[in-house]
């Protein structure tokens, strides 16, 4: 498998749909590292893992994962000794207290889940630290209960600012104060207790400014009657801040003395909801678990795409039993590309624990590999070619193929001239045959058809197509050939059947009809003797006959006072007297309207040599600059 079997086949994507239905963020973390595995044993254990889930889910109405978080940034920040704080505690519980409730659950389930059950036994549970936390953690903060001290020293501090709050009300009450005052209520700035005083009477009033207003025409001062209050609550909530850092230490490092168990616990509850996320993918395209082989062995019994909705055809599909290599025919857009996308997005998603939407009897090929070539890999950055680029990977996959390689190839050996397209594709079919691979290919090719045909490991297939409707059904039919719906077409676009049987002859048997037309049916063309040409002016592009040389030529340049035209023959220009020319067919005749002329006088090597260098040809501008080289020597 390589990372272009994957994104041609849109593996990613149903990844990503099966990934939706994980709980938490170590489920998708999981399912992104996931990858199709080539050992039967480790293939037969995801399915099985799946189908016991698929069983739990589809018995049980509520399944024990909800509530799950990744906790592995809190494990990493007590690795490197970091004391965590009361909503990271909770979250911590909150993860042990899920890990004990699927414990209990799985434990239950011996006889309708004996893999996921036996998974249960490796997960530890953690009452007490459980019961830790819970006790000394309230509301995100440490409870006055967690330890005999802090809660000794918050009723001191309730004492505390009770008497503050006393004097202050005593300051608010009395007379003499009341004009000092701009409003009557007690303000609490950075951590200490204030009387808002006016801006202008600040100095009538003894005590320390702790803040102002934004415009200055309010002080928060801190009366002198609660100074010695203020900095004994001061105090006390240090000596709070110490003690619950103490407790949050504490319990912070009974959790990291079991950091190895509850990483064994976080791997498994990972685990359990990649697990159960392709079982709720298995309800939701009802989906079966498939028979397994390591031979080659594929039976797909009305299969569905996974990425694919509406109204799909199914399709039924076998390889590997009476045949190894298979070809494929049919019409444009009749479904043969997505036929090699459903055989090889349903082989990875198996490979990888994933149910398919399946007919019971179903089999699926574990494979060591599984190639590509699907679509147009023109590469700009490479300068390759679609053909260039088709090849480049065919050799690639040639390289690293085995006996139990599944290829899948869309439209194999185009992009090039027919003939040499068709012979090069049975050339690489058949080295891909005798490797002892599976090889599933599609073609318009007539010549790769016919040799599938003749050949007794190759077997043809067609995708079924509607010749009254001229519509194709996108069913596949193996053990019959596409039919020539070219000529099907052209029947109901009224084509003469004459027309259409030779054609039909042609596809058949190679032979052409190569008789010639009788003299009194061809009307000849009508040439100007020398005698009539006096009467004629040669217009530029006109065919000639030299009679000199007994051969064609065209005319580049009208006559001139002397009666001589210049006519191009042999790749130069020569000139000839009009009673030496007769002419065979006019330039208006002979090409359309606005047809440039000045290409007729150019050879084809100087024509591909000017487009090279209108297209930045290295190689042209090379052998310019050679030929400027030449020049400067001499």
């Amino acid at each position: 498998m390589n990372t272009m079997a994957y994104e041609k086949l849109q593996y990613n994507e149903l990844k990503e749909l099966v990934k939706s239905y994980c709980v938490s963020s170590l489920g998708k973390e999981l399912m992104d590292n996931l990858l199709p595995s080539p050992n039967s044993k480790v293939v037969q254990n995801r399915l099985n893992e799946t189908t016991e889930a698929r069983r739990l889910l589809d018995a049980e109405n509520h399944l024990p994962l909800k509530g799950i978080s990744n906790i592995n940034h809190l494990m990493e920040k007590l690795e490197k000794g970091i004391i965590l704080g009361p909503s990271e505690l909770v979250a911590i519980s909150d993860f042990l207290r899920g890990c004990r409730m699927i414990k209990k659950f799985m434990l239950g389930k011996e006889f309708f889940a004996p893999i996921l059950h036996s998974y249960a036994y490796s997960m530890m549970e953690f009452t007490m630290i459980e019961e830790m936390i819970n006790a000394s953690i309230r509301g995100n903060i440490v409870d006055s209960e967690a330890s005999r001290e802090l809660k000794r020293i918050r009723n001191q501090i309730v004492k505390t600012e009770e008497k503050i709050e006393e004097r202050l009300n005593k300051f608010l009450k009395s007379s003499a104060n009341k004009e000092y005052i701009q409003e009557f209520f007690i303000s609490k700035k950075d951590d200490r207790f204030t009387i808002p005083i006016k801006a202008s009477y600040k100095n009538q009033v003894q005590g320390t400014i702790i803040d102002s207003s934004s415009k200055g025409s309010t002080v928060f001062i801190e009366p002198a009657t609660i100074t010695k209050f203020n900095g004994d609550l001061a105090i006390l909530k240090s000596e709070e801040s110490i003690e619950e850092y103490q407790i949050l230490a504490t319990i912070s490092g009974m959790i990291q003395e079991e950091n190895r168990q509850i990483l064994i616990n976080i791997d498994l509850i990972a685990q359990y909801d990649m697990i159960f996320a392709k079982a709720k993918f298995s309800k939701s395209i009802d989906g079966i678990e498939p028979k397994l082989n390591n031979y080659g062995y594929i039976h797909l019994k009305n299969c569905k795409h996974p990425l694919l909705s509406g109204n799909i055809v199914p399709l039924d599909f076998e390889i590997g039993k009476n045949y190894r290599s298979l070809i494929i025919t049919g019409p444009n857009a009749g479904g043969k590309t997505v036929v090699l996308k459903t055989i090889g997005i349903l082989t990875l998603a198996v490979m990888s624990g994933f149910h398919i939407a399946a007919d019971v009897g179903t089999e699926i090929a574990v494979v060591d590999n599984l190639f590509v070539d699907i679509g147009d890999n023109q590469s700009i950055e490479n300068s390759l070619s679609t053909f260039s680029s088709h090849m480049k990977n065919i050799s690639e996959i040639m390289s690293v193929s085995t006996n139990n390689t599944l290829l899948l190839f869309d439209e194999i050996g185009s992009g090039t001239e027919p003939n040499e397209g068709a012979a090069l594709a049975i050339a690489i079919l058949e080295e891909f045959y005798q490797m002892g691979c599976i090889t599933v290919a599609t073609t318009h090719y007539g010549e790769i058809k016919r040799y599938s045909e003749i050949h007794s490991d190759f077997m043809n297939a067609a995708m079924q197509f509607d010749s009254e409707v001229l519509e194709p059904m996108y069913k596949l039919l193996i053990g019959k050939s596409g039919e020539s719906n070219a000529l099907w077409i052209s029947k109901k676009m009224n084509i003469r059947e004459k027309v259409l049987q030779k054609a039909q002859n042609y596809i058949e048997s190679k032979t052409y009809d190569l008789g010639r037309v009788r003299e009194n049916k061809i009307k000849k063309p009508t040439t100007l003797m020398a005698t009539q040409v006096e009467t004629y002016c040669f217009e530029r592009g006109d065919r000639v006959k030299l009679l000199e040389h007994d051969d064609f030529g065209i005319v580049y340049e009208k006559k001139d006072h002397q009666n001589n035209v210049s006519v191009f023959y042999n790749n130069e220009v020569i000139k000839q007297n009009i009673k030496r020319i007769v002419l065979e067919g006019k330039a208006a005749d002979l090409y359309p309207e606005g047809y440039d002329l000045s290409t007729l006088f150019v050879s084809y090597t100087e024509r591909k040599f000017n487009h090279d260098i209108e297209r930045g040809s290295k190689k042209a501008l090379r052998k310019i600059a050679k030929e400027i080289k030449n020049k400067s020597n001499k």
